[in-house]
């Protein structure tokens, strides 16, 4: 027994010192692993401490405003213009509207992104992101950062893809009203395509692309950065969330087509008041909501520029109320929900450029300016213009915008109160501009704009026309478009 003994404790004592040369090998072999990955590690670790990260309360931000403005446009826009057609109109044109949101959708995806957002020349951007190509790499599960207006701040490139998405869209969408009751849906359908392309792309390009402050590396970088920028972007114009970029440059669309489409049957002699106040009113409602997200949202953080956005859009938009119902009661005696509803879009379309540009009282200035201006742009104007521009379009977004741009350019100044602009982006200085050049270049943006979507819009037309045909025959524009065109009826009697 005492021999067993002896023989398992000799046999544990040579485990245990084979463990534990087993052990200290291990050891060092980890050690020398470790230390051998210790430059890798490090470097990785540098390379992420180096690389920004966003905010996520930057990214949730940013996708509710993406949100909001997907609210503007369906239902908002959809049930404020249909609220104004005749009955018999009504599901044609939330038909136009849902639909062309979708469409623009899927070609902002497919290449609107990349030929408005990736670099290219001063007038149009390339092909680097054809189906948002490098956005996402699910090799490694990581995605592209996108710049903001602030330097060493980032959101990922697919939230910004997704929010200037819905601003394609609804532009396209806000084209619906010049030529409703009176367009075939698959000209409709057509012709958004083409404008999209060869107007919306091209616009938002030149007046929102840039390299971003990151690139603003050192004074010797400067001239280089600033001429890969769009060519209105290179100008210095201010636009803050769209006012030539969706707001005229829908207008004149619109516009154009309400001439080279021709009047509605019945124009100037028959009853085409608005059928639905009510769905008009709750339409004005919600882009008012969603318009904060489409100015706040803007400013790609959540930060000062969002805050002042959001106020900005809150007070202008309640002053051009009180102005066109003023105006209104002015010229009529009697100050009307119709009215009240346009003052809202009028302020919201007017402050959209100057949103995050202008200071408190700017933006008073501004909503009161665009309430009285717009409601002259859908009575005066329009007359003089003479085309049946159904839903007011130009009236009020072309008018809107023009005068949004055009002060934006006065109020911006730090002199009456306005945040001023960056003048240097290296360094991240902010001053301002004479009040006159600045006026000067945002009415060269505005001129460039009307110019661009006009020609864009009357080769687009044209081209609609001579292979589908723009208009619906006759007997069916009387009978409503949505019987004949889509075979349904809004209402059941």
């Amino acid at each position: 027994m005492k021999k067993l003994f002896t023989i398992l404790a000799l046999g544990i004592a040579l485990l245990g010192f084979g463990g534990a040369g087993f052990a200290q090998d291990a050891a060092a072999s980890a050690a020398a692993a470790a230390s051998a990955a210790a430059p890798a590690v490090e470097a990785a670790s540098a390379a992420a401490a180096a690389a920004p990260v966003p905010n996520k309360g930057d990214v949730a931000w940013m996708m509710v405003a993406t949100l909001l403005v997907i609210m503007m446009a369906i239902p908002g826009l959809a049930l404020f213009y249909g609220g104004l057609v005749r009955s018999k109109n009504m599901l044609s044109v939330l038909m136009q509207v849902f639909v062309t949101f979708s469409l623009i959708t899927v070609l902002w995806v497919v290449y609107g992104y990349s030929l408005a957002f990736t670099e290219g020349n001063a007038f149009i951007g390339g092909f680097d992101r054809l189906f948002l190509k490098g956005v996402f790499d699910p090799a490694t599960g990581t995605f592209a950062m996108g710049a903001t207006f602030s330097k060493g701040v980032v959101i990922p490139e697919i939230v910004f893809v997704a929010f200037q998405a819905t601003f394609a869209a609804i532009t396209c969408g806000l084209i619906v009203g010049a030529f409703a009751e009176r367009m075939k849906f698959s000209a409709v359908l057509m012709f958004m395509v083409l404008w999209f392309t060869f107007s919306y792309a091209p616009i938002a390009h030149m007046v929102w692309f840039w390299m971003g402050p990151d690139a603003y590396s050192g004074k010797e970088v400067v001239d280089a950065m600033n001429g890969k920028a769009g060519l209105i972007w290179q100008w210095g114009a201010l636009d803050f969330a769209g006012g030539t970029v969706v707001h005229i440059n829908a207008a004149v669309a619109g516009l154009v087509g309400a001439y080279m489409i021709g009047k509605r049957v019945g124009y100037g002699k028959e009853s085409m008041a608005p059928h639905s106040l009510t769905l008009t009113m709750v339409g004005a409602s919600l882009l008012w909501v969603g318009w904060f997200g489409f100015n706040a949202g803007s400013a790609l953080e959540a930060g000062n520029s969002a805050a002042l956005a959001f106020l900005n859009t809150f007070s202008a938009t309640a002053c051009a109320v009180l102005a066109w119902c003023a105006g209104e009661a002015l010229m009529k005696g009697k100050a009307s929900m119709l009215g009240a509803a346009s003052g809202a879009v009028a302020g919201l379309v007017a402050i959209t450029p100057a949103a995050g540009n202008v200071g408190i009282v700017g933006a008073l200035v501004i909503g009161a300016v665009a309430g009285f201006a717009c409601l002259w742009g859908v009575n005066g104007l329009k007359k003089m213009l003479g085309a049946d521009d159904s839903l007011d379009v130009f009236g009020v977004h072309g008018v809107g915008g023009i005068v949004g741009a055009l002060l934006t350019g006065v109020f911006n100044t730090q002199a009456l109160g306005g945040p001023g602009l960056v003048t240097d982006w290296v360094t991240a200085s902010v001053g301002s501009n004479p009040i006159f050049d600045q006026v000067l270049i945002q009415a060269k943006a505005v001129a460039l704009t009307v110019v661009w979507s006009g020609v864009v819009s009357l080769i687009a037309y044209k081209i609609v026309d001579m292979t589908i045909g723009l208009r619906v025959p006759e007997d069916e524009e009387r009978e409503g478009l949505d019987i004949t065109s889509h075979g349904e009826t809004a209402y059941n009697k």
